[in-house]
C-alpha cells in the first residue's frame, strides 16, 4: 500500500497523510482518525527508516528488555507502543534473556540504528554497553544500570522497599515460616529484593526462612516452591519476585494439595494486570508499568531540552492486598 492510496481512501491530500504520520498535531482529531482508519483497512505501515533520512530526525524508538515473556515488559512496551503510535512514532527492542553479553551487543544492535532515543529496562548489567551509552548523543532511560546524568535518565525501583512492607504485611497476619522465590539471585535488581527479605525476616527473631532460585517463568516457580517442600519446610508463607513466578508457585501449591491462602499464603512483585485475575486474585507490590512507558516516551521523544538535564525517577512500589493472602493458619 503507498501513501497516495491511503490518502485516497481517506479523501485527503498525500501532505494530510504525511502530517498525520510526522506530526500528528498539526491535524484535526477527526481528519487525523480518519487517516489512521484508512491506513488501517489497507494495512499500510509507513517506511519509518526512509523518513528518518530524508528528514533527518528519526521517528524511531528503541527498546531493551530482559524477558519479553514476561508481562511486566510486556506491559511497558505496551503503555510505550500507545503512546508512540498516537504520535507517529514506531517502536523496536531487542531481549536479552537477563545475559550481559546479550545486553552488549543488543545495545550496539540499537546504537547503530536511526534511532530519537533508546530505554533499557532490566536487570543485567555491562560495562561495554554503559560505556556506548554514556557516549550516545542522544536520550536515553535506564531501569537501575547506571547513574543518571548527561544523557542519562535512571528510573530507580526502591524494591527493597516493596519487599519490607510484604513481609511486614506477613508478620502481622501471623505468619512465621516464610519462604522466598526468586530468579537469577546474582543480578542486582533481583538480588535487591531477595536481600530486603532476608534483612526484615531477620528483624523479626520468631521467624524461620528458606530461599529457592529458579528461572524467570512459571515454570521456574513451580520448581522453586517445589524444592521448598521437599526440603521438609512448610512456609505459611511464599514470597515471589514477581508475579510471573508467583503464577506457577500458586499451580505447584495446588497440586500439592494446599489451598491458598487457608493453608499457605502467597505475594508477588509487579502487579501485572494479570495479578488481578488469578484465582485467588495476587496480593503484590506494584510498580506503575504505564506510568513506566509514559517516562520513556516523554523522555526519548526529540526534545532539545532533556539533553545535558540530570534526571532519575524514583519509584516507591506499594503493596496491593487481594485474595491470595490470609492469617496464618493456627
Amino acid at each position: 500500500m503507498t501513501l497516495e492510496q491511503v490518502a485516497k481512501r481517506a479523501g485527503v491530500s498525500t501532505a494530510t497523510v504525511s502530517r498525520v504520520m510526522n506530526t500528528p498535531a498539526l491535524v484535526k482529531e477527526s481528519t487525523r482518525q480518519r487517516v489512521l482508519a484508512a491506513a488501517k483497512e489497507l494495512n499500510y505501515r509507513p517506511n519509518r527508516y526512509a523518513q528518518s533520512l530524508a528528514g533527518g530526525r528519526s521517528r524511531t524508538l528503541g527498546v531493551i528488555v530482559s524477558n519479553i515473556e514476561n508481562p511486566f515488559f510486556l506491559d511497558i512496551l505496551h503503555s510505550l507502543e500507545e503512546l508512540a503510535t498516537e504520535r507517529g512514532f514506531e517502536v523496536v527492542y531487542e531481549n536479552t534473556d537477563y545475559r550481559p553479553t546479550r545486553l552488549a551487543a543488543a545495545v550496539d544492535l540499537m546504537l547503530a540504528r536511526p534511532l530519537a532515543g533508546l530505554a533499557v529496562i532490566g536487570s543485567e548489567r555491562d560495562e561495554h554497553a554503559v560505556r556506548r551509552l554514556m557516549a550516545w548523543d542522544r536520550p536515553v532511560v535506564v531501569s537501575d544500570l547506571c547513574s543518571s546524568g548527561g544523557n542519562i535518565t535512571q528510573i530507580r525501583m526502591r524494591y527493597e522497599k516493596g519487599m519490607q512492607r510484604t513481609v511486614e504485611y506477613l508478620h502481622s497476619l501471623g505468619h512465621r515460616r516464610m519462604a522466598f522465590v526468586g530468579h537469577h539471585g546474582t543480578l542486582d535488581p533481583l538480588r535487591e529484593r531477595e536481600h530486603s527479605f532476608e534483612t526484615t525476616v531477620r528483624r523479626f527473631t520468631d521467624v524461620q526462612s528458606r530461599v529457592a532460585i529458579s528461572n524467570d517463568s512459571p515454570r521456574g516457580g513451580r520448581q522453586a516452591v517445589n524444592e521448598i517442600l521437599e526440603s521438609g519446610f512448610n512456609p505459611t508463607a511464599v514470597l515471589c519476585v514477581n508475579d510471573f513466578m508467583a503464577v506457577g508457585v500458586l499451580r505447584e501449591l495446588h497440586d500439592a494439595g494446599l489451598n491458598v491462602p487457608r493453608d499457605v499464603s502467597v505475594t508477588g512483585f509487579d502487579n501485572i494486570e494479570l495479578a488481578e485475575y488469578l484465582n485467588p486474585a495476587l496480593t503484590t507490590a506494584n510498580i506503575p508499568r504505564k506510568q513506566i512507558g509514559r517516562i520513556i516516551f516523554d523522555t526519548l521523544t526529540p526534545n532539545p531540552d532533556h539533553i545535558g538535564k540530570e534526571q532519575e525517577v524514583l519509584i516507591d512500589p506499594q503493596l496491593v492486598v487481594r485474595e491470595s493472602t490470609a492469617k496464618a493458619k493456627a
